[in-house]
């Protein structure tokens, strides 16, 4: 199977989560996809942090709710320091509110433990090469907390959107469909590179740090609906 990294290497997932059978189960799983290599393990929040600054992963995958430091703090404190680094949220929690703090944080993708294991190492490919992911079940708890938002807004004098040209809403749009850099340049007709310079001014100009908050806007700004 092709690595979807530029380099060609494998891609470097490192895993946390304080219960050691489940991550025991998932390098199993993953030690099957010939492009991915697990390159360490945490059992806490704090602990993957440190893990991650030494070991550089292209992917973390982490429980949301981890002793020590939790795994929206973690996903923050790597996000700053590692913002190659993408992070996919593997969790228990179906909680609104931790969806849209892992959101906050810089999460790449929300997947709830159910997830078929077959699914896992698709899902860290998807991640690694662009794309968004939210668990099907959790898309309704995230219109749930853009209503409750919307009803802030209405409360207090609005500020205008930044705005965007013609260009970067069409990028901004393909972004929020999940479609990784390489797509969303054969969609437009131009080169990958022209896609990241208009992906990195997008989130410059709404003060963004991550596609997915991207797609949390696309949908609060009605240019791409979740059902």
């Amino acid at each position: 199977m092709t690595s979807l990294k530029v380099d060609g290497g494998p891609i470097r997932a490192l895993l946390a989560d304080d219960h050691a059978l489940f991550r025991r189960g998932l390098e199993m799983v993953l030690a099957d996809e010939e492009d991915i290599v697990v390159v360490g393990e945490a059992g806490d929040g704090e602990e993957v942090v440190t893990l991650a600054l030494a070991e550089m992963p292209d992917i973390v995958l982490m429980d949301v709710r981890m002793p020590r430091r939790s795994g929206i703090d973690a996903a923050r404190a790597i996000n700053d320091a590692l913002p190659h680094a993408k992070i996919l949220m593997l969790t228990m929690s179906d909680e609104e509110e931790d969806l849209y703090e892992a959101i906050k944080a810089g999460a790449n993708g929300y997947l709830l433990k159910e997830v078929s294991i077959d699914e896992v190492g698709d899902a860290v490919r998807a991640v690694v090469g662009g794309q968004s992911l939210i668990a099907p079940s959790m898309a309704s708890k995230l219109m749930t907390e853009f209503a409750s938002m919307a009803r802030k807004d209405e409360q207090a004098e609005r500020v205008p959107p930044p705005k965007l040209t013609d260009r970067e809403m069409e990028v901004l749009t393909l972004v929020a469909r999940g479609l990784p850099n390489r797509e969303i340049a054969r969609e437009l007709f131009i080169s990958e590179n022209t896609v990241k310079n208009h992906v990195r001014n997008i989130l410059e100009k709404l003060h963004l740090h991550s596609r997915m908050e991207a797609v949390v806007y696309a949908v609060r700004e009605n240019l791409l609906e979740i059902t």
